[in-house]
This record gives structure tokens, C-alpha cells and sequence, in this order.
């Protein structure tokens, strides 16, 4: 469910994610989901950078919310994806006064995360400060990262996240 969502959206969200559940619907697995990565929740953490993006840019919005779809494809159940999506319209530059990624940032090193998922990993911090401490929490509770390209195990060096 989403933080600070409403019944009525979280009933639409579910009806969207039963659509991901259909027998026909492609399944996306990845090697890289364990057992334990899926007994803790999936975060797709939507974010555009200025308000006018958030108007101007809906499709890309439409997008970013549809990750959902790629938690339970990947394994997640409906019930256990969460959408972070109160840093709409303000820019990835820094992490001060984002705080869903300071939401973000906490749940995974509480070990709260198996998976987060965004439309470009890059995107999910535009700093590299930011971009760095959240590989780095990852890494340590061994958090995955997804985009609509792969997932990927900040755990393995060489892997490609960025």
C-alpha cells in the first residue's frame, strides 16, 4: 500500500496489480531474487524532478507507478510492494528535504527491503553522495535495485546498476 494512500487508491492499486497475475502475463524472473529477498517488501520509489515534469510528464508517471507490476512479476506479492511517492516534484540533487528517500534509505537499513525498484536506478539519487550511501546500505542488507532494464546486486562488483 502506499504511504498515505487512500482505500480507494489502494483498491485500484490491487485491482492493477491482480491485471500483473494473469496467466498470460509475462514472468520476469531473475536469478538474483532469494527467498529472503522476497519475505521482505519491494519499494518503487517514484520522483520527478520539478512540478512541471510531474504535469507535463504523465506518461512517464504512469510508468514509474506500473513498477508495481515488475515486483510481482519478479515474485513480490501485491500486498507486499510499497509506492514512495511524496518527492514528486522535487529534484534528486540532493537528499535534504526528500523524505521519501530518507524513508527509503531507513526501511533498508532496518532490513525492511528485499527490492527497490525505480524507472532508471541512476534516477533514484542524482548526488553522488546519495547515490553512493544508498548503494553502500544496500550492499550491506543486501538490497536489490531494479529498473525496467534488470536487476541488479549492489553485492557483486561487477555488477552494471548505474
Amino acid at each position: 500500500m502506499n504511504r498515505g494512500e487512500s482505500s480507494l487508491q489502494a483498491a485500484s492499486r490491487q485491482c492493477q496489480a491482480k491485471a500483473c497475475l494473469r496467466e498470460d502475463a509475462p514472468v520476469s524472473l531473475s536469478s538474483k531474487v532469494k527467498p529472503g529477498h522476497l519475505a521482505r517488501k519491494a519499494i518503487v520509489y517514484v520522483r520527478q524532478s520539478t512540478a512541471q515534469q510531474v504535469l507535463n510528464h504523465q506518461e512517464s508517471t504512469a510508468r514509474q507507478y506500473a513498477l508495481d507490476c515488475r515486483a510481482v512479476q519478479l515474485g513480490w506479492t501485491p500486498e507486499s510492494v510499497v509506492i514512495v511517492d511524496e518527492d514528486q516534484g522535487r529534484s534528486g540533487q540532493t537528499a535534504e528535504g526528500r523524505s521519501g528517500f530518507a524513508y527509503l534509505l531507513s526501511e533498508v537499513a532496518l532490513n525492511h527491503v528485499g527490492i527497490i525498484l525505480g524507472l532508471e536506478t541512476s534516477r533514484l539519487a542524482r548526488s553522488n553522495k546519495d547515490w553512493h550511501q544508498l548503494l553502500d546500505v544496500c550492499a550491506i542488507f543486501q538490497t536489490l535495485l531494479a529498473d525496467q532494464d534488470g536487476v541488479y546486486d549492489p553485492t557483486q562488483y561487477n555488477d552494471r546498476c548505474c
